[in-house]
Parts: structure tokens; sequence; C-alpha cells
């Protein structure tokens, strides 16, 4: 196929991020982090489990949808993810990928964000090669790019019980945001050099909210995990700043704030005005108060029967209808939510 049979004037979606986004990547490489089996995927098309962390859609999948820039962002990592397809866009994302390297290290194999931006590389270094430089600039400028990371920097770096004790005592958490903000500042800085301009960066959610946080750092207690929504306040607070830095100081950027946090601690304080009934629990669970000691997988693990009604769909993950959600405030919601300017705005802008 040609590659002038695609259009290469209409944007693309090019992703990054962690298991939130993951569509499949992680499928191809020797982790333990991988979602490609039942019952992930039971409420996708023909209830295929494709490598994404949740029972339908991610937010990713709900956006292109809307926006009429690709169903489905393909992986990376996929063979066919070759040739013209890369220039409806490419899904770089990793489950248990983090800001830093060595985020995530107990899961094995994993693209962290250098990793990703890597990939990335190659697949601009194609399209230059297919469309010429001064296309592909244009092209770049056009489209499309979105970032969701640090959740894991926390979860499985700062926050995980076998190092967190002693690594809070070495490392104060300012002191490990800072770190996180640094190392962003040269990655997002690394991908506008490479032609990215129009760039939504998610903030981390009220990750301790999520079943495996409540069951395995909130032992005999009710709520949220305190110093898990503590931590992600704080790197969240110094991501807008650095946000706004970035879009000030690179010529021709036009970065989006978006806030996650706010949305996803919206949905879990006020759970029955958006048709939940369950706000604390994982959908599909196997041992946990709120299912959120093991996987969800296949075999022993049990699913309810409507997923609708749950906020989670397992121990870490939101389930298609929170995504929905998400992906609605993201798209057209005003700038509580996202700024400064919404995903529909950025797109046309």
């Amino acid at each position: 196929m040609s590659v002038m049979c695609v259009g290469y004037d209409t944007p693309a979606n090019f992703v990054f991020g962690d298991s939130l986004v993951d569509v499949g990547n992680n499928d191809y490489i020797p982790t333990l982090s991988k979602a490609n089996y039942p019952p992930n995927g039971i409420d996708f098309p023909n209830q295929v489990p494709t490598g994404r962390f949740t029972n339908g859609r991610t937010i990713i999948d709900i956006l292109g949808k809307e926006l009429g820039i690709g169903d489905f962002t393909p992986p990376y990592m996929a063979p066919s993810t070759t040739g013209p397809v890369v220039l409806k866009g490419v899904n770089y994302a990793s489950g248990a990928g983090g800001i830093l390297n060595d985020t995530g290290a107990l899961f094995g194999g994993r693209f962290n964000l250098d990793a990703q931006i890597d990939n990335f590389e190659k697949t601009r270094k194609y399209i230059i090669s297919s469309i010429g430089t001064e296309n592909a600039s244009n092209f770049m400028k056009k489209s499309l790019f979105s970032i969701t990371m640090g959740s894991n920097d926390f979860i499985n770096n700062y926050l995980v019980p076998i190092f967190s004790v002693a690594e809070r005592a070495v490392v104060p958490p300012d002191a490990f945001i800072q770190m996180l903000i640094s190392k962003y500042r040269l990655q997002l800085t690394r991908l506008y050099s490479l032609g990215a301009r129009k760039i939504v960066v998610v903030n981390v959610g009220p990750i301790g909210c999520i079943p495996y946080l409540r069951d395995t750092q909130n032992l005999g207690g009710s709520g949220c995990v305190a110093l898990a929504n503590q931590l992600a306040q704080g790197f969240n607070t110094k991501l807008k700043d650095l946000v706004a830095d970035l879009s000030k100081n690179l010529e021709g950027s036009l970065f989006v704030y978006a806030d996650a946090y706010r949305i996803v601690d919206d949905i879990v304080s006020n759970y029955k005005s958006y048709g939940f009934e369950f706000p604390d629990r994982a959908c599909c669970f196997l041992i946990g108060e709120h299912g959120g000691i093991t996987p969800c997988g296949p075999g022993p693990s049990k699913v309810c029967g409507d997923r609708s009604k749950y906020i989670f769909w397992d121990a870490y993950h939101p389930s298609e209808a929170s995504n929905s959600i998400i992906a609605k405030k993201l798209l057209d919601g005003d700038t509580n939510y996202i700024y400064p300017m919404n995903v529909r705005q950025l797109v046309q802008a």
C-alpha cells in the first residue's frame, strides 16, 4: 500500500502512558503486567481480551472515537502497526510503566516513558522517510499527543511496602516528587523537540481510593488512603506549574493540563449521582474487603453482574463506565477539569 493512500492532513493520535491507556503493548513482552486474558475485555467488541486493563474500552479509545481520529489507535508492538497505519496514530503505553526508569521493576518487562519516547522517535523517522520532512512536521503539529503517567511511580515504586519505609526515610516525599517533576520536564521537552505541539498531560488520580491501596495500606480503616492521595496532590500541584511553564517557554506549543484527580475524586465522592452503586470495590476480584488483594485474572476471579454500577473494574483500574465519564469531561469539560482548553478545542486549535 502506498502511503499516499492515507491522508496525512488529518490529525493522528499518539498515546503515551501506563496501564490506564495500554491497549496491548505488554502482550508482546515478558512481564507480569498483562491483561490479555478473560475476564478483561468482557465488554469489548466480541468480548475479546486485547491487553486493555478494563472490561471494555479505555479513555483513549473513547476519545479517539468521539474525535473521529481512529476507533482504536493500535499498540506500537503489534506486528500490524507498520507502514501507512502509523499515519493514523500509535499507542506506546505500557502497563507498570512510569516516569522513572526503575518504576515497575517488580513486574519485569515494561516500557517506561523514556522507552516510549524512543519508540515514537522510530515511528517519526519512518513518517519523515515516507512523506518528507516538511509534511511530517505539519503532520506532527496537527496531531494529538497525550501522556498519562505518574501513578506507578507512587503505587509501584515509592509506596511498595518492601521499599517504601526505607526509601521515604532517605528520600522524603517532597524530594521524590521534585525528582519526578525534573525527569518529566526533560521527557516532555524531548517530545516537543521531536515535533509534538498539541500535548495533553494527564495528572495522577486519587490513587489512595483504588481497591488495592484501600486493602493493603488502610488496614482496619475506611475511606481512601490519605498518604497516597497527599502524594498525588503534591505531585499534581507541581505538574500544573510545569505544564504552564512549558507552554509559555516552548514556542508554538499547546500544553493542556488534564485534572484526572478532580474528575475521579468527584465520581468517587458523588458516585450515586453518576449512576454507580459501588464506589470502593473491584468488579473483578478474588480476595480483599474491596477486592484489592489479588489481580483480576482467569479461573477463580469473580466478576460482578452489572459492570455499569462499579467505578473500579479491578484492584487498580476504572471500569468502562468510569472511563466514559472521564473521557467526556476531558473532551468537552470546562477549565475546572481541563486547562486552558478541552481536548476538542485543542484538536481544533
